[in-house]
C-alpha cells in the first residue's frame, strides 16, 4: 500500500482556483486515509493548500525542507515532522526516498526538474517508484505530448508505461495510489 505519498507542486499563490480545490480535495482524502504527505514544506501555493488540509483531516504531513525556506519564513505551520536540507537536490532526494509513489500535480520548472529526476532514475533501475501525473484540467498535455515524441523517435528505451500514470480525474488518482 502506498502510506507515503510524495507530491511535488506548485508554490505559486496565484493559480486557477480548479488546482487549489483539487489539492484540497487530495490532501483530505490523505488525512482521512490516515496516510502520509510528504512534501518540500513550503507555506504558499498547492504546497500550503495539501499541507493544511492533509493535517486538518488528521493525516501526518512529512515536510522535506531546504534552509533557503526557514531562512526566508517560508515554512508550513502544518507540518508534523520537518526533515531539514541544505539545499533543493537534498530536497527532492529526501522526498523521493521517503515516498511510496509520486504525484505530480501542477508545477513549474522545479516539479519538473524533481519528476524528471524520478523519471530517470526509474529507467536505470535506481528504484521503481512511479509518477502520477494529475492532469487537472488538461495542465500536463503538452508534456504528453513531448513524452509520445520521445517514444516515436525510440529516445526512451524503456515504456513510459512502466512508470508514467496520468489521472484526469479525482477518482482515477485514488485509484491508482490505492
Amino acid at each position: 500500500m502506498n502510506r507515503n505519498i510524495g507530491i511535488f507542486c506548485a508554490s505559486s499563490n496565484r493559480l486557477e482556483p480548479v488546482f487549489y480545490e483539487e489539492a484540497k480535495r487530495l490532501g483530505e482524502w490523505i488525512g482521512r486515509q490516515g496516510r502520509t504527505l510528504v512534501y518540500g514544506g513550503a507555506n504558499c501555493g498547492l504546497m500550503e493548500t495539501l499541507a493544511r488540509s492533509v493535517h486538518e483531516s488528521g493525516g501526518r504531513v512529512l515536510g522535506v525542507v531546504p534552509q533557503i525556506l526557514v531562512d526566508n519564513d517560508r515554512v508550513s505551520g502544518f507540518i508534523d515532522e520537518m526533515v531539514l536540507t541544505p539545499d533543493l537536490n537534498q530536497r527532492k532526494q529526501g522526498i523521493i526516498d521517503r515516498s511510496d509513489i509520486i504525484i505530480a500535480m501542477p508545477g513549474s520548472v522545479g516539479t519538473l526538474d524533481e519528476v524528471f529526476t524520478v523519471l530517470a532514475a526509474n529507467t536505470i533501475g535506481i528504484h521503481s517508484k512511479r509518477v502520477l501525473f494529475w492532469n487537472i484540467d488538461g495542465f500536463w498535455d503538452e508534456l504528453f505530448q513531448m513524452f509520445r515524441g520521445l517514444e516515436r523517435r525510440n529516445v526512451i528505451n524503456k515504456p513510459l508505461s512502466d512508470y508514467v500514470l496520468v489521472a484526469n480525474a479525482f477518482d482515477e488518482v485514488i485509484r491508482l495510489v490505492e
